[in-house]
């Protein structure tokens, strides 16, 4: 009997039935490329191709877990990558008609080619398209040794992102290049490779290389956002003043009970550091009056102050903006006397009056002598 018939290629209706069992079994058994990687693969003069499979690996992409993230926020993105390639077929392309040891190579040749869809070497590297979204260098790369159809991989990719504090509430995605090698093709040696020094060697994997870009979207949630629109006024050393601040609403909800708050140090003081600005609308802006109080002996230059808002937010939580900078510049006091000055003219009035007694003390020597 014959596995193949002797011109077209095709399986005798006696074998057919155990060629199949034997290839859906093989999709349950890892193949391992004994000699995939350990030498070069000897040229096609020492194998022999007896099948020609049909079907690649297909990789996708599932993110495990919550996709929405907040601003400001460093986050863990877990990924899994799954492998649904299809092994579609095989074609004879060299009949065995009338040898049972080619029937042989030609039914292991089936077994190795069922791991066709299996990548090997997977390299994927997150990119994200927009600078306010930052992969960390160190976890930006991942790498898996094998992902097989229908099996679960040995582990998840895990990326570390840093979202900005600025970046507007929407729908994004970061993409996932991967590279993966997979089985192209196989052929046995039927021995011959002991010409060459590899004895052990049945069969010789070609291997092919493979790129695809995955899409990873992720949501970045709606939110208030504050910003300073306007600081009007300044401060004055030695006195007390009123800075008028504006803070908008740059975000995509309502911020309710808002409150101001303003930090100082010394040389500055205040007597009342929270404001009361009720609720700002998306867009809207609220003033808050904060009297600073200066010191006598505060040096004039610009000073920065810390300020921050707190409010309640859609869910009824209470919520805090970022830290929002003030700069505010400072002039001396038109009444009160520039100590600098002072003290050029208290040395300019001491080195003076030394002088004046110097003179006058030469002159009472110069006198007492005369007579």
């Amino acid at each position: 009997m014959t596995i193949l018939s002797g011109k077209s290629g095709m399986f005798s209706i006696s074998y057919a039935f155990m060629i199949f069992m034997i290839m859906s079994a093989a999709l349950f058994v890892t193949v391992t490329p004994v000699s995939s990687k350990e030498f070069i693969q000897p040229s096609y003069g020492y194998v022999t191709n007896y099948y020609e499979g049909y079907g690649v690996p297909d990789i996708y992409a599932s993110v495990i877990g919550d996709t929405e993230f907040e601003r400001g926020e460093t986050a863990n993105l877990k990924i899994m990558l799954s492998n649904r390639g299809v092994l579609h077929g095989f074609k004879s392309v060299t009949s065995v008609e009338g040898s049972q040891s080619e029937q042989k190579l030609a039914l292991a040749e089936l077994e190795y080619e069922s791991a066709r869809t299996v990548a090997y070497g997977i390299k994927a590297t997150l990119v994200s398209p927009t600078e306010m979204i930052d992969v960390d260098p160190l976890t930006s790369v991942q790498t898996l040794e094998k992902l097989i159809p229908g099996d679960l991989p040995a582990r998840l990719l895990t990326f570390t992102i840093y979202i900005s504090e600025d970046i507007p509430a929407g729908d994004y995605v970061l993409m996932l290049p991967v590279s993966y090698e997979f089985q192209n093709d196989v052929r046995m040696t039927g021995g011959s490779t002991v010409q060459i020094g590899l004895p052990n060697m049945d069969h010789a994997v070609y291997y092919k290389e493979a790129n695809t870009t995955l899409p990873i979207p992720i949501t970045i949630k709606k939110a208030p956002l504050f910003r300073v629109e306007d600081i009007d006024g300044e401060l004055v050393a030695g006195k007390s003043s009123t800075i008028n601040v504006t803070y908008k609403n740059d975000g995509e909800l309502p911020a309710h009970d808002v409150i101001a708050r303003v930090v100082v140090m010394t040389p500055l003081s205040t007597s009342k550091s929270v404001i009361s600005l009720g609720d700002m609308d998306p867009g809207e802006t609220r003033i808050a009056s904060f009297t600073i109080d200066t010191s006598s002996e505060a040096v004039v230059k610009n000073y920065g102050l810390d300020s921050e808002l707190r409010y309640i937010d859609e869910n009824g939580d209470v919520a805090f903006s970022n830290n929002l900078k003030l700069e505010v510049p400072m002039s001396a006091s038109e009444e009160g006397i520039d100590i600098g000055r002072a003290s050029l003219a208290g040395t300019f009035l001491v080195a003076f009056y030394i002088i004046i007694d110097t003179i006058r003390k030469r002159k009472d020597n110069t006198d007492d002598k005369e007579e």
